[in-house]
């Protein structure tokens, strides 16, 4: 539902602060932040990219992170959503993050230089072949891609089901999250997406709570 049009703003606004919440309890945050530790470099300015952005809280949480990290990130978000960006510039006044209302194809005539395109949550609303187009986007251009997402699994499913039936007060994520599960991927699946993409110099993870990281290096 969320990948429809003409979303009440307030239904998307609670469906994004009960997203954060759900990636914030089950450590989704930390699968990025470990995935940024091994590509970024002290005293070397790094662009991030954080692609369907939805609600800014993927890149606030790494501002915050970096707060004792000390890396120099320039931070930008993008979606295609105007009311995502709303969201974000209205919860997220961090003059230190830019969001962007546009197709992450466009994102190199916002940012030129970009140096991580960062995917979190992203992947499984595209279908393989989409997958495959983000790869070599980043790989033509020499920008390091990391994918952080959901595995999919029968525990899984029916857990979140059961959760968001209990504790959620959006019809959204009662609907989405079940069905996010369903749309995400298992392993030999990314294994054979990033070989058709032609992707030579990656890492691929089995993660906790039913995620995979996947780094695709420039």
């Amino acid at each position: 539902m969320l990948d429809g049009e003409d979303i009440p703003e307030k239904d998307l606004f609670q469906n994004l602060k009960e997203l954060n919440t759900i990636n914030d309890l089950l450590g989704g945050y930390k699968i990025s932040f470990n995935a940024l530790e091994k590509i970024l470099k002290p005293n070397k300015e790094t662009v991030i990219v954080d692609i369907g952005s939805g609600g800014g809280d993927t890149l606030k949480q790494i501002y915050n992170w970096n707060k004792t990290k000390k890396y120099d990130l320039k931070l930008f978000g993008i979606d295609l959503k105007p009311s995502c960006i709303h969201y974000s510039e209205t919860n997220h006044s961090n003059q230190e993050i830019t969001f962007i209302c546009d197709d992450y194809q466009n994102a190199p005539i916002h940012v030129p230089k970009i140096d991580i395109l960062h995917a979190c949550l992203f992947c499984h609303h595209l279908k393989e072949n989409e997958i495959v187009e983000l790869i070599r986007f980043c790989t033509t251009r020499k920008i390091t891609l990391v994918v952080n997402d959901l595995e999919r699994n029968r525990f899984a499913y029916y857990a979140i089901k059961f959760l968001t039936k209990l504790f959620s007060k959006s019809y959204l994520v009662k609907n989405d999250a079940p069905l996010s599960v369903l749309r995400g991927f298992k392993l030999k699946e990314w294994q054979k997406i990033l070989e058709q993409a032609g992707a030579k110099n990656y890492s691929l993870k089995n993660k906790w709570a039913f995620r995979h990281q996947i780094v695709v290096y420039a």
